[in-house]
C-alpha cells in the first residue's frame, strides 16, 4: 500500500516534470502580456512598445501591452508578481524603485524572492527642464530662486520615491535649497503639468525631449556622464559642481518559479530584439542608453544596487530603519 502510494507520487512528479519541460519548448504559443507601470504616452511605454513588437518577430507571437501606473512605477510588476502564472505569459518591465520602496515604506513584496529577472535592457537620461516661457534661463537662476523663496518652485516626477524625486532631493540639498515635489504617475503627466503652469520644473527621463525639441521647454541640466549628443549645450550636474551621474536601469521580470528555458527564450529575443532599427531609432529619440544584462546579471546587478539605495535613503532620511 505504501509502495503504491510512493509509487504513484514518483509518477505524479516525473508527469508534472514531463509536461512542464513540454511547455517550456513549446513556448511561446499565444500572445505574451507586458505590463508597463507607466502611463501610456510615456517615454518608457513608447519605447518598450516598440521593442516588444521587434522580440515578437522572433518569438512567433505579438506582446499586449497592459499599463498599469503608479506606486513609484511599482504597481504593475507586483501585481503581476502576486496574480500571474509563471508561465511567461505575463512579464512586466522592472526597474530601481521596486528594491527602493521596500526600504522607504511597508511593502507587501520582496523584490529578492518574488520576481523571476529576465534580462537588462537600458537606462534613461533624467535632465532638468522648465517651460520655455520660464524666468529661469539655466540651473543657477533656480538656485537663486529657490533661496529667496524656500519651498516656492515646484517640480514634477513620475512619482514619490522614483529615481528623479530622490535625484532631486541630492541635488537640493547640495546646492541648499528646499524645492516642493509633485508626484504624478507618469512622465507624460508631468509634461502636461509644466505646459500648463502647475509646475515650475520637469524631472524626467526622456518625456522631456520632444518638449525640447519643439521649443515648448527648456532644458538645465542633464544627469549623464557627459553633454548630451542631441543636447551639447545643457551642462552635466559635475559641471554645475554636484558630484553625481544619476540613472536608473530597466529591464523585464515575470513571476518567481519561471522555467529557465522560457526565460532563456525572452531573454535572447529582447536581446536580439536591441539590434532592430526602429529600436534603435526610438531609443536615440527618447536618449535611452543601452544596457543589456543576462537575467543572472541583471538580477545580481538589482540585488547590489539594493545596497546603495539603502545607503541613499539612509542618508536622506527617508529610510524605516
Amino acid at each position: 500500500m505504501k509502495y503504491s502510494a510512493s509509487l504513484a507520487g514518483v509518477i505524479a512528479i516525473s508527469s508534472f516534470a514531463v509536461t512542464t519541460a513540454a511547455w517550456a519548448d513549446d513556448y511561446p504559443n499565444r500572445p505574451i502580456t507586458l505590463v508597463i507601470p507607466w502611463a501610456a504616452g510615456g517615454s518608457t511605454d513608447v519605447v518598450f512598445r516598440t521593442l516588444a513588437n521587434a522580440a515578437a518577430k522572433r518569438l512567433g507571437q505579438p506582446f499586449v501591452v497592459e499599463n498599469k501606473p503608479g506606486v513609484g512605477g511599482t504597481l504593475g510588476a507586483v501585481t503581476m508578481s502576486k496574480t500571474a502564472r509563471p508561465d511567461g505569459y505575463t512579464i512586466a518591465q522592472v526597474s530601481v524603485p521596486l528594491f527602493r520602496l521596500p526600504l522607504i515604506q511597508k511593502s507587501n513584496w520582496d523584490p529578492e524572492k518574488d520576481f523571476t529577472y529576465i534580462v537588462g535592457l537600458m537606462g534613461y537620461t533624467f535632465a532638468i527642464t522648465t517651460a520655455a516661457q520660464s524666468r529661469y534661463k539655466n540651473w543657477a537662476d533656480v538656485v537663486s530662486a529657490a533661496k529667496k523663496n524656500p519651498g516656492a518652485i515646484t517640480y514634477g516626477t513620475s512619482g514619490q520615491s522614483s529615481t528623479p524625486h530622490l535625484g532631486m532631493e541630492q541635488i537640493s540639498a547640495m546646492a541648499g535649497i528646499n524645492l516642493a515635489h509633485v508626484p504624478f504617475k507618469s512622465g507624460s503627466e508631468t509634461s502636461v503639468a509644466l505646459l500648463g503652469g502647475h509646475t515650475q520644473l520637469q524631472v524626467e527621463g526622456g518625456t522631456w525631449i520632444p518638449l525640447v525639441k519643439s521649443g515648448k521647454a527648456r532644458l538645465l541640466a542633464v544627469w549623464t556622464e557627459k553633454r548630451s549628443k542631441l543636447f551639447p549645450d545643457a551642462p552635466t550636474l559635475k559641471e554645475l559642481g554636484y558630484p553625481l551621474v544619476i540613472t536608473s536601469p530597466i529591464g523585464l521580470a515575470g513571476p518567481r518559479g519561471m522555467d529557465p528555458k522560457i526565460v532563456r527564450k525572452l531573454q535572447d529575443a529582447f536581446h536580439a530584439a536591441m539590434g532592430d532599427p526602429e529600436v534603435q531609432k526610438i531609443m536615440d529619440d527618447y536618449l535611452m542608453q543601452p544596457d543589456y544584462k543576462t537575467s543572472e546579471d541583471f538580477r545580481k546587478f538589482m540585488l547590489q544596487e539594493q545596497s546603495k539605495e539603502k545607503a541613499l535613503v539612509k542618508r536622506l532620511g527617508l529610510s524605516m530603519q
